[in-house]
């Protein structure tokens, strides 16, 4: 199927409720040029230098979402123009992100990346980690970001009832953290399990190779 099969097949089975953010890790500019044509406009990249190379020769109205693991020493980069940063998955970067945003007169949109899944490799807060850095936040700690909301990734593999319980973890803490103050995003779910993660209460969803194809792994 072509590109535009594809996104049109991924946007007929999204709620209106539910952003789509296409990832375009390891795709060239001129493939999320022609996607964004289509009317996309977020865009999710995985590495900084990457990121970087794509923002500067594509249109200025691109909603950047920064969703892989980011060092400290990185954020500088893409503090000036970063429409959110998915994967906050620790204190430290936390305050980096902080401490450019004021150098950079502005807010940055963050979600809090939770550990879910049950694999080792996976980034992330565990869940107490998380309310602590939240509850940081409400005491106005870090007043040059805005807390969005929280971002999780479920095990990879076969089995739903595990992939259900893991999301369902994750709304779980979106409930009681949005009880203090109402969070806007909880980002679940990829090409795999994108839907299984809508029926358990994700409003923004993260869809890479079901709309690109393949990744193109020379470019990673």
């Amino acid at each position: 199927m072509s590109l535009q099969s594809n996104y049109q097949h991924i946007l007929s089975l999204l709620p209106e409720n539910v952003k789509l953010v296409a990832v375009s890790k390891t795709n060239p500019a001129d493939k999320i040029k022609e996607l964004y044509d289509l009317g996309q406009r977020a865009f999710g990249e995985n590495k900084v230098q990457e990121l970087l190379e794509k923002q500067i020769v594509l249109p200025n109205d691109i909603e950047w979402h920064l969703i892989g693991h980011l060092q400290t020493n990185k954020v500088k980069f893409v503090a000036g123009f970063i429409s959110m940063i998915e994967s906050v998955d620790s204190e430290k970067v936390l305050k980096e992100i902080d401490k450019e945003a004021l150098k950079n007169n502005r807010k940055i949109n963050v979600l809090l990346e939770v550990k879910i899944a049950k694999e080792e490799t996976k980034f992330g807060l565990t869940a107490d980690e998380a309310k602590d850095i939240f509850n940081n936040y409400l005491k106005g700690n870090y007043p040059n970001i805005e807390i969005k909301g929280l971002m999780g990734m479920a095990s990879f593999g076969e089995d739903e009832t595990q992939i259900r319980e893991e999301f369902g973890v994750l709304k779980q803490l979106f409930n009681e953290l949005s009880e203090q103050i109402p969070l806007e995003t909880l980002s679940m779910g990829m090409s795999g399990d994108f839907l299984l993660a809508i029926e358990s209460g994700s409003n923004s969803v993260r869809v890479g190779s079901a709309i690109f194809g393949e990744r193109n792994y020379a470019l990673n």
